[in-house]
């Protein structure tokens, strides 16, 4: 919600009548110095709406604010050029809402477009959560990177390495909808005020590292675009890609980083494939070049990747984790139920990629159980586990 300053009025006044933390509008316009704010300058209010309303005969701003249960100046603020002594009955005047619903709701069949679609409203709303564009997919898709908290802590999370692990997208997308709720309206999840969490860690999270898997997923062939002839072929001609996991040109994301990836390269298809090739070399694929590029600019205290299934945390690589990733998995289990398992024989991936060039700690969550993609039925119960974990990354 966007309004404009009026004489004496200050940040400090606005989070109080609005009821929203001070921190939460100094993130919400990052380009304005709100401890010297200007007449006439225009700020973002966030965990608001504005909606018009037609007025009618013997209201008052007095009566509109009662009837709405917010304070009388929040009406003056937005209406900085109606008469409020003299108001007609039809008249229309605009009244500011606060946002105490969830945004994310159509969960099934996620696709890059519902993202897209889901992703405007939250930044409309809760302009605090910072969007960046850190590469493009092979067919021109945005890879788009969230921003939330103000900490020096920085957390990294990622979903839909694999095309048909899709519905942990939504996964992500819900619970930043449901922590930026927590925030505007100052309540818990979980019994946890989220503030302190906000203030202390910055999440990092790209919901759909391969958009153009997802879309062939949910959509099919036709989704691939000019590449429509090359994903038949690499699928034997079968219209159905429910089995295909790796990004539109038949490379396995979670086998293209340089962590023993010539191991899985000898025991992998040698050619694209709906699932395990592992590309011609590492890093050729731009999905995963741009989760490589954006880890390599920041300093990220650990890495979260969402995928399915299984009910089990992976988090070990070559005995290089560091010791703080027991007690981090240790937690990770109480709160999901989940099983940590240190070592697995698979390589190549991006946690194992992470701990063996930062030897920080690195986890690959398996959500779910089942034959993926899993049916949208499990989503509230995969969603409840998981939910444990995505907090306890905000305050370990």
């Amino acid at each position: 919600m966007q309004i404009t300053i009026r004489p004496g009025d200050t940040a400090w006044y606005y989070s109080q009548l609005f009821q929203i933390p001070l921190i939460l509008i100094e993130t919400s316009n990052p380009d304005v110095n709100v401890a010297t704010l200007t007449i006439g300058q225009s700020i973002e209010i966030p965990g608001f709406i504005i909606n018009e309303y037609i007025v009618q005969t013997g209201d008052s701003y007095w009566s509109i604010a009662n009837r709405y249960q917010i304070p009388l100046d929040s009406i003056e603020i937005v209406n900085p050029n109606i008469n409020s002594q003299n108001l007609q009955a039809g008249q229309t005047i605009l009244v500011p809402v606060r946002i105490q619903d969830l945004f994310v709701n159509d969960i099934d069949q996620y696709t890059y477009e519902k993202f897209i679609q889901d992703l405007t409203l939250l930044q409309q709303v809760y302009p605090f959560i910072q969007q960046r564009n850190i590469g493009n997919s092979v067919l021109g898709k945005d890879i788009i990177e969230l921003q939330i908290g103000s900490g020096s802590k920085q957390v990294h999370m990622n979903g839909s390495f694999h095309a048909n692990e899709w519905i942990t997208t939504p996964v992500l997308m819900k619970f930043i909808n449901e922590y930026v709720l927590a925030l505007t309206n100052s309540t818990t999840i979980r019994g946890l005020p989220m503030l302190p969490f906000y203030q202390q860690t910055q999440l990092s999270i790209v919901p759909m590292v391969n958009p153009d898997g997802v879309d062939l997923v949910i959509l099919g062939a036709d989704a691939a675009g000019e590449l429509q002839e090359s994903v038949l072929e690499i699928n034997n001609q079968n219209i159905d890609f429910s089995d295909w996991k790796a990004n539109i040109r038949g490379v396995d994301l979670n086998n293209q980083y340089p962590a023993l990836w010539d191991v899985e390269a000898e025991r992998n298809p040698t050619s694209p494939q709906p699932r395990d090739f592992p590309g011609y070399a590492p890093l050729t694929e731009p999905e995963a070049l741009a989760i490589a590029e954006l880890t390599g600019d920041r300093d990220f205290s650990r890495v979260n990747a969402l995928h399915t299934q299984g009910e089990v945390i992976f988090w070990g690589f070559e005995g290089l984790e560091p010791p703080e990733s027991l007690t981090i998995v240790t937690e990770f289990e109480r709160v999901s139920g989940y099983i940590p398992i240190q070592y697995v024989d698979s390589y190549a991936g991006y946690k194992d990629w992470f701990i063996q060039e930062y030897r920080r700690p690195g986890f690959t969550l398996e959500l779910g159980q089942g034959t993926n993609p899993l049916p949208i039925s499990q989503f509230d119960e995969i969603y409840e586990e998981t939910l444990g974990i995505l907090i306890a990354n905000l305050y370990l």
